[in-house]
């Protein structure tokens, strides 16, 4: 049982996310939602929990898209520092091979994603966003490739996604100097793809994702293949 991470499905045929009942046949909408407060903040143990969830959305065939969501207030503030500071050196490259399977899982999803993001996205946690096919944003939020104002650089491929997003250049001035990004520059920056009001993000997800519910899944999955996992996230 997943302790940091929670699926929830709903019934869109009338678009409207009234939950499903068992034996409707109706498209569906996953939620794959953080729930580690106050930050959502990253351990080895959630990035077991979004690969499972993941993997496990990407075997049903009742899905039709899935919402990457942190709840209300934040999104994901990255990986847990106090927990780092306690790894040692071998145990730290497992976490690493364990963050870079979980954004792996995200992004290798055969469904159309959408992080839904609010509060803050830095260092790991925009990684994560950016293994989504889209994010919509409240127009309060805050960005952030942060992981150098620690001392570190960001894990896995989270540099090259976001250059993948927003050009090298661009990626680099974040990468570089960790500052924060806020939600006007990210939508300039093609770091996200719709603003709205920070109590509305998730409902403009879902409008988002419903888009996608008349298409056949099959066709979804080969659409998107067609990009390639590396370009995941534009």
């Amino acid at each position: 049982m997943s302790e940091f991470v929670d699926v929830v499905v709903a019934d869109l045929a009338d678009h409207a996310g009234r939950e499903s009942r068992d034996g409707d046949s109706a498209a569906r909408l996953a939620t794959l939602l953080l729930s580690r407060p106050p930050t959502n903040a990253l351990t080895r143990q959630v990035y077991r929990e979004i690969a499972e969830a993941a993997a496990a959305l990407d075997a049903r065939d009742d899905i039709a898209a899935v919402i990457l969501f942190g709840g209300h207030e934040i999104f994901c503030a990255g990986d847990d520092m106090p927990e780092r500071a306690t790894l040692s050196a071998e145990e730290a490259e497992a976490g690493a091979r364990l963050s870079a399977q979980a954004v792996d899982a995200i992004s290798a999803l055969t469904k159309p994603t959408v992080a839904a993001i609010t509060g803050y996205a830095l260092g790991a946690g925009l990684t994560l966003a950016l293994a989504a096919d889209w994010r919509v944003s409240g127009d309060n939020a805050k960005f952030g490739a942060t992981e150098i104002l620690a001392g570190l650089a960001p894990a896995g491929d989270g540099a090259v996604r976001l250059a993948g997003t927003i050009g090298s250049s661009k990626a680099r001035d974040l990468v570089f100097s960790g500052r924060f990004v806020d939600a006007r520059e990210a939508l300039e920056l093609g770091l996200v793809d719709q603003l709205v009001a920070p109590d509305t993000v998730y409902d403009a997800a879902v409008a988002w994702a419903s888009r996608f519910l008349d298409y056949p899944p099959s066709a979804l999955a080969a659409a998107k293949a067609a990009f390639g996992v590396a370009t995941a996230g534009r």
